[in-house]
């Protein structure tokens, strides 16, 4: 059989590694308190379940459903980015449903990508950044997404500094993994950049519900004059609404880029099932205090492992967003690589974490700590760090 060419731009996965040594500890009966995987824990809202279960008793609800989204669910998303962002959308020609937020992105870079296209891309990142316009075929720039960065000087330089004209950039605020916050000044900046370029904006904003301080609160990109000339931008239900195996998400903004987006998609899925659009609608029209109660659950655990973590001899940043603590590895193991250090605490702490380098070569010196682990959890986990740190 002939070497499939594409699959050979695709790096070793890292976090494979980590999770070999993770299952085999499992199997040998130990508890792996895991802050690996980004993956909610929380139960779904019980009045979201009870709209699916009522909707799934409709044998009509069983069909294909649409591509692009049932009208109620992207009237119901352009109802919500008006009451939170004040943000106008036509749910007509402006909103598509996708199947979290990650295949919007992928399906994006191939509504994209041509072999010679340049992108402009984070990094760390969360991969689907990276790797939907790599298994495109088209070229990538990373820029720096750390905190002693200037976002907006770092993007200028990698554009003025390519060699071919970038098509798009890529941002994800609050980032995962890194969870930076931007401000609604760089957002202006890089709008008026981009029209000025001609360069379109892909905007990540899957974690807009998921802060702690109210002068932290998420904007969209969407609410800056002139946004919706060069801009798309992501959302998923997955942490807002503790919905990950759900797959609900959205794209959003310009006009064109959204109908070529639901073109693409017509070619390659009928939607998700028509029962889960249904219970959406109801998460989109739910009171914010449900919102509220998942952000306070993030927070606590923030609250809890920052402190225990720092208790037991490993001071980790507070994050201002998102569900992940983006941590430098401590003082006493900083010669080790984010992959040895990752093993480390699985083989003698029995804690599992994300490396920085699964998140691309800048994210090296680094890991990422999830959290999706109760109260008990963290501060166990804090013991047998302790042992380890000593």
């Amino acid at each position: 059989m002939k070497k499939l060419e594409k699959l050979d731009r695709l790096p070793p996965y890292v976090f494979a590694e980590v999770n070999r040594i993770k299952d085999d500890a499992r199997s040998k009966g130990k508890d792996i308190i895991d802050f690996g995987m980004g993956n909610p824990d929380s139960p779904t809202p019980k009045h979201i379940v009870d709209k699916l279960i009522e909707a799934v008793q409709d044998p009509k609800s069983h069909r294909y459903s649409s591509s692009k989204g049932i009208s109620g669910l992207r009237k119901a998303q352009a109802e919500y980015y008006e009451r939170r962002f004040n943000v106008k959308l036509n749910y007509e020609t402006e909103v598509v449903a996708t199947l979290g937020s990650k295949e919007g992105l992928a399906n994006m870079a191939q509504v994209l990508s041509i072999p010679s296209d340049t992108f402009l891309v984070p990094n760390p990142a969360y991969p689907i950044h990276a790797f939907g316009f790599i298994i495109s075929g088209a070229n990538l720039i990373h820029y720096r997404i750390n905190e002693e960065i200037d976002l907006m000087t770092e993007i200028a330089e990698k554009v003025e500094s390519s060699k071919t004209p970038v098509k798009a950039i890529v941002i994800n605020f609050p980032s995962n993994p890194t969870a930076r916050i931007c401000s609604r000044d760089f957002y202006k900046e890089i709008v008026l950049y981009a029209i000025k370029k001609d360069i379109i904006i892909l905007s990540d904003l899957a974690y807009s519900e998921i802060y702690f301080n109210e002068d932290d609160k998420p904007t969209s990109i969407l609410e800056i004059d002139g946004a919706k000339d060069v801009a798309v931008e992501f959302t998923s239900m997955s942490k807002t609404f503790s919905m990950p195996g759900w797959r609900m998400g959205f794209a959003v903004g310009n006009e064109y880029l959204i109908s070529a987006l639901t073109r693409i998609k017509s070619y390659l899925d009928y939607g998700a099932f028509t029962p889960i659009q249904v219970a959406s609608v109801t998460a989109l029209n739910s009171d914010e205090k449900f919102i509220d109660d998942i952000r306070m659950v993030y927070k606590e655990r923030r609250d809890i492992l920052i402190e225990s973590f720092s208790n037991a001899g490993w001071d980790i940043p507070a994050p201002k967003a998102t569900m992940f603590a983006w941590s430098p590895i401590p003082e006493k193991y900083k010669e080790m690589t984010s992959l040895e250090f990752s093993k480390l605490l699985l083989e003698k702490a029995d804690i599992a974490v994300s490396p920085g380098l699964g998140f691309g070569e800048y994210g090296e010196g680094f890991v990422r700590l999830s959290m999706v682990e109760n109260e008990q959890r963290v501060r166990q986990a804090a013991r047998n760090l302790r042992k380890l740190m000593k």
